[in-house]
């Protein structure tokens, strides 16, 4: 069974940055897209960025429009671990960030719809705060 431990959380001052770490345990597919995932408090979850493998060395990444430019997602199959490097943190940054693994109809084409994952880690905590 796949399972998935996020890491990398902290509390961070406003203009900081982070790297959060997803790691797989147990059988996972090249295949499979990765995302990662927010909820703050009061707040429903949303998609933050994800990332799938389209052929060898060729990675399709997609990224929720306020975290453009400011996020990097990236992938490392041979640790079987994603990684989202967070710079220019803000504020509204703040939540619990999950990460979850999923197939999609279209290899390699991620996407921030919730309902393609069926794995999910626990979370980790991301305060951006002064």
């Amino acid at each position: 069974q796949l399972q998935l431990v996020e890491s990398g959380g902290d509390l961070v001052q406003p203009g900081g940055s982070l790297r959060l770490s997803c790691t797989a345990s147990g059988l996972i597919s090249d295949d499979m897209i990765i995302g990662w995932f927010r909820q703050a408090p009061g707040k429903e979850r949303e998609g933050v960025s994800c990332i799938g493998l389209v052929k060898s060395g060729l990675h399709y990444a997609y990224y929720e429009d306020s975290v453009k430019d400011r996020f990097t997602i990236s992938r490392d199959n041979a640790k079987k671990t994603v990684y989202l490097h967070m710079s220019t943190l803000k504020p509204e940054d703040t939540a619990v960030y999950y990460c979850a693994a999923g197939y999609t109809s279209r290899p390699g084409i991620c996407t921030l719809e919730w309902e393609s994952y069926a794995y999910w880690g626990q979370g980790t905590q991301v305060t951006v705060s002064s």
